[in-house]
């Protein structure tokens, strides 16, 4: 495919509420964000994208905006939001921003004046259906029905996600336009692109025919009518060319849904966007729907096929997205390496696998510390509208409360979401006031401080990997070249990297046990290697347990 700068970047993912407060309130900030540029600036990362800093009730933690051209005043004003854009220019650091165009907060002054005046132009704007009771059975993302009704009326709204979150009416013309307006006074402001929240929810079967049931409370995941609906290609083909192509900007889609022979319409030469995450593998440990309490086993054969279909599926039109964290998972670290996620020499061998893959590496914030799930011990402890949803239905469908605790802790997305350790001290230098979060209990001993002074912990090893693909002699196989499956043992994952300089074949071993696989020619030269050595004898590579090595054929 034709290289594009986007190709190139090292992107950082911040949840803004919890990465850095300057002004000790308990809660992140943009200011924050900007004093730790240094350090990100170190660490090699070209591109943040930040999770959103909008004006909103914060029901959904500022998913759920009020206002798509305000602040909220927890995060801080416009102007540290410029001074951040500047500095992080200066610096060589872009800005990607979170895009929530599928709903709005239900306090946005168009559902309120919706509500307010029937007649109202703004009703249009969202979707409204009357009736007595809901007009179909599809069950919300969040739980319960994706119908609420409307207070003094025989109508409902609708949301696929909180009842705070009504849906926006892309039907609607007029609607679409001033989304176009907003997202291009956005890009005129000097950010480089966005990350789409939840886009392909926007489509929507109009038929609103019921689903089949598939729970204890008889309602059907509303996937099944507004998840990836037919039409949708012609909403997004619309939306990029009236914003993105304008600006030339870098665009990445959280787009479930969407499968892999649909991947060029999206992906492709002329796709909607310049790449979408895949959720396949991080998400091979639950059952559809994301019901985190139907959990799914897995192994690492598994994990491995489910990486290469995607990759090699990518390959064939367009660029990847490579992730193992973000703001709506685990920690990695937990999840994929179980026991040993306190070992490092395993948590160095995870993250080298994903980020050597064709494609963008992104690194969710705490992800080059190692960093791994908050062990909580009551439901009142979390703060995810979602993990409360989870935990309230697996009850519901016969769990017992310590069960579903159990679950809340391996799968909940305040895994991810717990204050960054700066250091030891309270509250991990986060912060000088409590937390709006409870901080991990690994902090005094996991934090930057520590990682920074030892020159053989994740985030020394993280620096070093960046830089290597950055800059290191094979940057061109390891960013450009292609990817080609290799058979390995159970235990390893192991694929080519390939141009026309470079031949670069990679194992990871994922297991506790030394591992023997053949040589793929008699004369290869180590170029990239975890632990101490590369052990290579009689035609055979011996990888020690949790170990990851490069070869290039001589």
């Amino acid at each position: 495919m034709e290289k594009r700068w986007w190709q190139e970047e090292i992107v950082y993912q911040i949840y803004p509420k919890s990465f850095y407060d300057s002004n000790n309130d308990g809660i992140g900030d943009l200011k924050g964000i900007t004093q730790k540029l240094p350090y990100l600036q170190e660490l090699g990362v070209t591109m943040l994208w930040i999770c959103p800093f909008y004006r909103s009730p914060m029901n959904d933690n500022g998913y759920d905006i009020s206002d798509y051209q305000s602040i909220a005043p927890e995060f801080g004003s416009m102007e540290d939001l410029d001074e951040l854009i500047a500095q992080a220019r200066q610096r060589g650091i872009r800005i990607v921003i979170d895009l929530v165009i599928n709903h709005t907060s239900d306090e946005h002054e168009w559902f309120q004046k919706a509500l307010a005046d029937p007649d109202s132009p703004y009703r249009d704007y969202y979707i409204f259906r009357p009736g007595k009771t809901p007009p179909n059975n599809w069950r919300s993302c969040f739980g319960g029905s994706c119908w609420e009704p409307v207070p003094g009326r025989e109508e409902y709204y609708f949301h696929v996600f909180a009842k705070k979150q009504p849906d926006l009416n892309w039907e609607n013309p007029a609607l679409r336009q001033k989304l176009y307006e907003m997202v291009n006074w956005w890009l005129d402001k000097g950010i480089a692109g966005f990350r789409l929240d939840a886009i392909t929810y926007i489509k929507k079967d109009l038929t609103w025919h019921d689903g089949e049931p598939d729970g204890a409370d008889g309602l059907s995941i509303c996937s099944c009518g507004a998840l990836n609906q037919p039409g949708i290609d012609t909403f997004l083909h619309e939306l990029r060319e009236n914003t993105f192509d304008r600006h030339q900007c870098f665009t990445v889609a959280e787009a479930p849904g969407v499968p892999y022979d649909h991947l060029d319409a999206f992906i492709g030469p002329d796709g909607h966007f310049s790449m979408i995450f895949d959720f396949s593998y991080a998400d091979l440990d639950i059952g559809s729907g994301g019901e985190w309490f139907r959990p799914v086993p897995w192994t690492i054969p598994k994990l491995n096929r489910q990486i290469m279909t995607c990759q090699m599926a990518v390959q064939k039109c367009g660029w990847a997205a490579n992730f193992l964290e973000n703001h709506d998972q685990p920690r990695s670290t937990t999840k994929y390496l179980k026991d040993a996620q306190h070992n490092p020499d395993a948590v160095k061998t995870l993250a080298a696998m994903y980020f050597f893959l064709r494609g963008t590496p992104f690194i969710y914030q705490g992800q080059e510390l190692g960093m791994v799930n908050c062990e909580r011990q009551g439901i009142g402890e979390f703060d995810d509208l979602s993990t409360i949803d989870q935990y309230n239905r697996s009850i519901q469908e016969g769990f017992s409360e310590a069960e579903a605790l159990e679950m809340a802790n391996r799968r909940s997305r305040d895994n991810a979401r717990t204050p960054f350790p700066w250091n030891g001290e309270q509250y991990g230098g986060f912060s000088q006031a409590k937390p709006w979060l409870g901080m991990t209990e690994e902090y005094p001993a996991v934090n930057v401080q520590a990682q920074q002074h030892d020159p053989n912990s994740v985030w020394h090893f993280f620096k070093k990997m960046i830089a290597f693909r950055q800059s290191g002699p094979h940057r061109d196989c390891l960013i450009y070249g292609n990817i080609e499956p290799l058979y390995a043992g159970e235990t390893v994952i192991a694929y080519r990297r390939l141009n026309e300089e470079d031949r670069l074949y990679c194992w990871f071993n994922l297991g506790s046990g030394p591992v023997s696989e053949p040589l793929p020619q008699a004369e290869m030269e180590p170029v990239w290697h975890t632990q101490n050595a590369v052990r290579m004898e009689n035609g055979m590579l011996i990888l020690a347990p949790y170990q990851s090595v490069i070869l290039r054929e001589r």
